[in-house]
């Protein structure tokens, strides 16, 4: 145990690191904030990085229109709590604005559609770099990132165009027009994330946590019942105990079932697992490079 202890000082010493080093290179960065564990995470970081001062970045939610309530309720207790400015993009007025273009069909959703108006918000807020909680470990585009990800004029990323990272200098020059992604928990694992969380006794939204929801079945996913979600002639409505890996749009962020109903509990049941926290994410299963391919479109 101790030496998890450790561990885990070492993973939040370098988090915290990058975190003030974002601070002093770049004139205006946010934290990309969805609600799911990962951001909740970095935004804790920031708070010790900073402490006894306030968080100095913004948050900044992509709001597809298409949230679980729970983590919209989430979302505002907790910038009321850390007293820390919100910015909410909503892909709605993306949509309205003629700017994207809404997908149609029986698998339509509004995931891809988040990038133009995470590029929309950073431009007319003047954001330069934007913090998320990406780790290597997610999935195969992830683990191509580095600390301080650079992001062309147009917002695009190009996994080529990557500088090495040594002895913990992170180069953030860039042209005018240009931004960059920082991940400050690139290396951390969705063990690591949740070990932290019992440390630290992170809140977290109730979702993540076993509850009782009307489901619908749909191949390798169980999805949330909504009126967001278009019907399949092969859904399967039922009743099921489940929890989430995973928040984020309600028409593709899959659920477990699981009777974990803490963090303990769930770390447990994580080190049973051989599946992927994205393994049943609806929106992946649309290609084996549908994440890199956003990514390379403007995706956080």
């Amino acid at each position: 145990m101790n030496y998890r202890l450790n561990y885990l000082e070492e993973l939040e010493a370098e988090a915290v690191f990058v975190l003030r080093e974002t601070f002093a290179q770049f004139q205006n960065p946010c934290i990309l904030f969805s609600g799911g564990k990962d951001s909740i995470v970095v935004t804790h970081l920031a708070a010790k990085a900073f402490a006894p001062g306030p968080i100095p970045f913004t948050l900044l939610h992509i709001d597809t229109g298409h949230n679980f309530p729970e983590t919209i309720q989430f979302r505002d207790e907790l910038v009321e709590r850390l007293n820390v400015r919100l910015v909410v993009g909503k892909v709605e007025d993306s949509i309205k604005d003629h700017t994207v273009q809404e997908e149609l069909g029986p698998n339509a959703n509004r995931n891809r559609a988040q990038s133009i108006t995470l590029l929309e918000s950073m431009e007319s807020n003047g954001f330069d770099a934007a913090i998320g909680g990406g780790r290597r470990d997610e999935e195969k585009a992830r683990a191509k990132e580095r600390f301080f990800s650079h992001r062309d004029a147009f917002g695009q990323w190009d996994p080529k165009n990557q500088g090495p990272e040594i002895w913990h200098l992170y180069n953030g020059r860039k042209n005018q027009g240009e931004q960059f992604r920082i991940f400050p928990i690139s290396n951390w694992t969705e063990l690591d994330v949740w070990e932290y969380m019992l440390k630290e006794n992170i809140a977290l939204p109730s979702l993540y946590f076993t509850h009782d929801r009307p489901c619908v079945r749909r191949k390798e996913s169980i999805l949330a019942q909504s009126a967001y979600l278009i019907p399949h002639e092969s859904d399967k409505l039922v009743d099921l105990n489940i929890r989430f890996r995973t928040i984020g749009d309600m028409t593709i962020s899959g659920a477990m079932e699981s009777t974990a109903s803490t963090v303990a509990e769930i770390i447990a049941e994580l080190k049973e697992m051989n599946q992927s926290e994205r393994g049943n994410r609806a929106d992946d299963f649309r290609s084996e490079s549908s994440m890199e391919d956003r990514k390379k479109e403007g995706y956080f």
